[in-house]
């Protein structure tokens, strides 16, 4: 039989869900209401260290609407174990207790100290004011530097040390390349550099959130998470709950980006204050307290040595990091800098390799996950210094990364990181991209403006990049001592009318799983697109999952989608032999019909589901039923990879950088929805271009966030970016059914370095090489200004003034 049905995957179908959640026909946790419900607010401490001497709660129990008041010492000794980390990533890392409110220090401002339940969220607001804590103020140590200098101040004192934990690659010793040490000692070139990746925070849309029920069989939560399925397990854990009496629901979510991927202390208290007063409760944090209590991301220091060859034969790679863990551990925080460790070789064949990352507290908001989670700060490194590395040389920097990159016929690579590459080809990529930037014309534009003297100078920034998503296998995971697998489940239930339901453990907050999905099954079991519906964020209906994060959905929830669909399938064929009267092997199933060989008989997948339910006519000893679930462990990471190209325009006299053309081609291989996909590198393509140029959390020298709003913390409008050039190569992945690679991250992991890459390069004649992001106008000029005066191109006057300016500018 011929098909004349079009298939959905590689269809641009707008996302079904789009609907419902554009004119607000939806539910968020915070629109919940239920009956006799009560609201909690919490108090958050103004100092980043102290003790807390006393708490007066008098006052505000006896406010209008209060219920209850409870403080760390009132809630703690029914949270003794504390806030769970997932990713002890040695045997001997410091893992402090982190409350769920404070009860005798506090390590953050922002930390909670006590909580007021009230009838209305109003009366529970106003009466934090009536709260008296008197603090003792403790020294403040910030910045990783600093944590780790002799005689610091201790975040926790009963550690003995603010350092976390070393974790440490060797490729020597892992057996996957040669000593680095040995490659700086004998190789021609030998360049050091360091970066620094900036504090974020995760922004998301909509505030984090829960409402708790007690009054059923079960404790229901409702929250705003990227993670219901590890809430549930996590809660039972955290609290001493039987898991099965425990059931959490993740509604639309406005976002994550990582930033959700937490198990909050104030889900554990909402919890408990539930469970004590016999009512559902509601938690809904403002937005200042997003910015203060919610988790933050990246803070790195990152010292690069890279060796090479004088032809541009790179030899080596010495990666040391230190990354902030903030003042308690997050969820997978520890582990966030050492996923980027098997990144800093990105697409290139570096036969030494050595990685080093030291973790380090401080007192601030605690780090982990952000859109990317210790990819996009490996690709920074690599890329930046490997445009450093061409300018040592002489070299143009993609002939440089060109020189050293994996060729199409060198798939599948094993790096010397010690994965193994199943698929890519990065010249057809970066072909297509320099064509669309026309790559060559700016070139010469950059060298007119220069010669010309121009006030506006034009730079070019490259960033050709790989990265791993789909986290899993559960076996690597397992290595890395993740708490968790990297497996994810799947249903599908076939009803007696022939229309589908997929429930699947991949909880979405944007994603648009709701319609990738249906795509995907409606191909496999041919049967419309519109006749599917997706289920998902409760894990009563949805009952296994492994969630939403790392680029996983598509590659590793979609492909146990595909899985369960193929047992369907395989259900489905001995009915329908018996309904023709014919041999298995006859048939051949196409367009969601079951036809025999050579004729023109044939029963539909609907067909078979009227049979299945009424069940009157099936073979012996088969089930009446069709419904099919697949629990899916990948065999490895898939490994998109593009090349995204900036122009930018900066003006020399102001510091005001713009972009003026950006270019990126990504392979994802095979795109279930090329809607989605585009929509996805636009919104990664936002969030990087964002670091780059203009966010930052910054903290003044007593730990007070001073970025707090986002008057302060600067995300950008549509106006700040430019119009985005995106377009795609295919070579599918090997490792799963689809081709599929996953898409999520991409966008934000490559375009922080391709534009910052592109700034520095404007500049770079005036002696910069480099500018601490975000690259804004003050920064970018106070770098200009401070190489030529140093290079005596001002007046003493005016080189005079310099000595007390950063050099990259860095008001702070």
């Amino acid at each position: 039989m011929t098909s004349t049905i079009e298939p959905e995957v590689g269809k641009s179908r707008r996302r079904k869900e789009d609907e419902r959640l554009i004119t607000g026909r939806t539910r968020w946790t915070d629109n919940l209401t239920l009956p006799g419900m009560l609201h909690l607010a919490v108090l958050r401490s103004p100092f980043a260290h102290a003790k807390i001497v006393s708490i007066d709660v008098t006052e505000a129990k006896s406010a209008p609407g209060v219920v209850a008041v409870y403080t760390g010492k009132d809630l703690d000794p029914e949270s003794a174990i504390g806030m769970p980390c997932a990713w002890p990533i040695t045997p001997d890392m410091k893992s402090p207790r982190r409350p769920i409110l404070a009860s005798d220090t506090v390590n953050f401002a922002g930390e909670g100290v006590a909580v007021v339940v009230a009838r209305t969220a109003a009366e529970a607001q106003d009466a934090l004011e009536a709260i008296d804590v008197d603090y003792d103020e403790l020294p403040v140590v910030l910045g990783l530097e600093n944590a780790l200098a002799e005689g610091a101040p201790l975040v926790h004192e009963e550690l003995g040390t603010n350092q976390n934990a070393v974790w440490v690659f060797d490729s020597a010793g892992a057996g996957t390349g040669s000593d680095v040490e040995d490659a700086i000692a004998n190789s021609e070139v030998v360049l050091k550099r360091r970066f620094r990746q900036q504090r974020l925070v995760p922004a998301f849309m909509e505030p984090r959130a829960c409402v708790v029920d007690p009054t059923g069989s079960q404790l229901v939560m409702w929250s705003a998470t990227q993670v219901p399925h590890i809430l549930k397990t996590m809660t039972a854990a955290t609290l001493g709950l039987p898991e099965h009496k425990v059931r959490v629901i993740a509604p639309d979510v406005g976002g994550g980006f990582g930033g959700k991927i937490a198990v909050l202390p104030e889900e554990m208290m909402s919890t408990l204050i539930a469970q004590r007063l016999g009512k559902p409760v509601k938690w809904t944090e403002s937005r200042s307290e997003t910015m203060v209590a919610a988790h933050h991301g990246r803070d790195q220091i990152q010292d690069l040595t890279i060796t090479a060859n004088r032809d541009g034969t790179v030899t080596g790679l010495k990666v040391e990091l230190l990354a902030d863990m903030g003042a308690y551990l997050g969820l997978v925080g520890p582990g966030v800098p050492i996923l980027g460790a098997f990144m800093f070789n990105a697409i290139y064949k570096f036969p030494a390799y050595h990685f080093a990352c030291t973790n380090v507290f401080t007192n601030t908001t605690l780090t982990d996950a952000y859109r990317g989670a210790g990819r996009p700060e490996a690709t920074f490194g690599i890329e930046r210094i490997m445009d450093e590395l061409a300018v040592e040389l002489g070299m143009d920097p993609m002939e440089l990364r060109e020189k050293n990159w994996i060729k199409h016929e060198e798939f599948p690579f094993t790096t010397v990181a010690g994965l193994t590459y199943d698929s890519g080809n990065y010249e057809a990529a970066t072909a297509k991209a320099k064509e669309l930037f026309d790559y060559d014309g700016l070139r010469r534009e950059q060298k007119e403006r220069r010669e010309s003297g121009d006030s506006v100078q034009l730079g070019i920034g490259i960033s050709t990049f790989t990265e791993m998503c789909g986290l899993a296998p559960s076996r690597v995971l397992g290595s890395l001592d993740y708490a968790a697998g990297g497996w994810e489940h799947a249903e599908i239930r076939v009803l007696p009318t022939g229309k589908i339901e997929v429930i699947t453990g991949a909880s979405a907050h944007g994603q648009g799983h709701e319609t990738a999905w249906s795509q995907i099954v409606a191909d496999k079991l041919g049967v419309p697109f519109e006749d599917i519906e997706v289920i998902h964020g409760d894990t009563q209906s949805s009952h296994k999952g492994m969630d939403t994060y790392g680029s996983r959905s598509l590659v590793v929830g979609g492909i146990a989608v595909v899985k369960a669909a193929d047992k369907v399938l395989a259900k489905a064929k001995p009915i329908a032999a018996h309904l023709m009267e014919c041999a298995e092997d006859d048939l051949e199933f196409e367009a969601g019909k079951f036809s025999v060989k050579g004729t023109d008989s044939a029963t539909s997948i609907q067909d078979i589901a009227w049979a299945v339910f009424s069940a009157h006519n099936l073979p012996d000893g088969v089930e009446p039923s069709l419904d099919s679930a697949d629990t899916f462990d990948p065999e490895n990471f898939s490994f998109p990879h593009g090349t995204h190209l900036c122009a930018a325009e900066v003006d020399t006299e102001t510091g005001r950088v713009r972009l003026r053309s950006y270019v990126c081609v990504d392979d994802v291989g095979v795109a279930v929805n090329p809607l989605i996909v585009e929509g996805q590198v636009h919104g990664g393509l936002a969030q990087g271009i964002a670091q780059a140029l203009f966010e930052e959390a910054v903290h003044d020298e007593g730990g007070t966030l001073t970025t707090g709003t986002f008057a302060d913390y600067l995300l950008p409008s549509a106006a700040d970016l430019p119009s985005f050039t995106t377009d795609r190569t295919e070579t599918p992945s090997t490792t799963n059914p689809l081709g599929a690679k996953g898409v999520g991250e991409a966008g934000t992991i490559a375009s922080t370095p391709a534009v910052v890459n592109a700034v520095i390069d404007a500049v770079r004649h005036f002696g910069v090489d480099d500018i601490e992001m975000p690259l804004t106008p003050m920064r970018v000029w106070h770098a200009i200004q401070h190489q030529t005066a140093a290079e005596g191109g001002l007046g003493s006057e005016a080189g005079g003034g310099l000595g007390s300016i950063d050099a990259t500018g860095g008001a702070q």
